[in-house]
């Protein structure tokens, strides 16, 4: 990622050093996971969709593992991998909008609620900026060559109300406390970075 581009990584001391924890980072572009993963400061296992995993790439991710999920269904084996790593003591990383869009947080999946008020991990903001800004005029599909982009990292909080409850109600609950949680990270982010 330093090569190609310029990341500016702001508060990457907020990732706890230790145990589980799961980096919520938005997405507006593809290259925002390999950012993430190449300047977050502990290996990150990212959910990654089971279409991306053909051929040499496919052999790749599964190589610094990263984890295949079918986005069409309630994936068991999926699910279990990702528990797997946080049950490890792991960093899962989550595009909690389930796909690639505008990256403002608007409408998030019950995924990220699920894993995290499962585990107990603490949630990390993630606000990645800059990626899609403009197209690289080498190659229209990744931002300019050497262009800043940035990764703000936020304060790790807490998804559950602290009564270990997993029903859909509290899921959703969940769900609304985390959207408020990374809508004001991102914000915060903007003003941050001036973008």
């Amino acid at each position: 990622m330093n090569g190609l581009w310029k990341p500016r990584v702001l508060g990457a001391w907020r990732v706890p050093a230790s145990g589980p924890a799961i980096l919520a980072v938005n997405h507006s572009h593809n290259i925002d996971g390999p950012m993430v993963m190449g300047v977050s400061p502990r290996p990150t296992h990212f959910l990654i969709k089971k279409e991306a995993f053909v051929g040499p790439l496919g052999t790749f991710l599964i190589g610094i593992g990263q984890l295949k999920v079918d986005r069409n269904s309630a994936d068991r084996t999926a699910i279990g991998d990702a528990l797997g790593v946080l049950d490890n003591g792991g960093v899962l990383g989550i595009f909690p909008e389930g796909t690639r869009g505008e990256g403002d947080f608007a409408s998030l999946r019950a995924g990220l609620a699920y894993f995290a008020v499962r585990s107990g991990a603490p949630i990390v903001p993630v606000a990645v900026l800059g990626s899609s800004e403009k197209p690289g005029r080498l190659i229209k599909g990744l931002p300019p060559l050497r262009s800043r982009v940035d990764v703000v990292f936020g304060d790790p909080f807490e998804a559950g109300d602290g009564s270990g409850r997993r029903t859909r109600r509290a899921l959703d609950e969940a769900t609304e406390r985390i959207q408020k949680q990374l809508t004001s990270h991102l914000e915060n982010a903007r003003r941050l970075t001036g973008r």
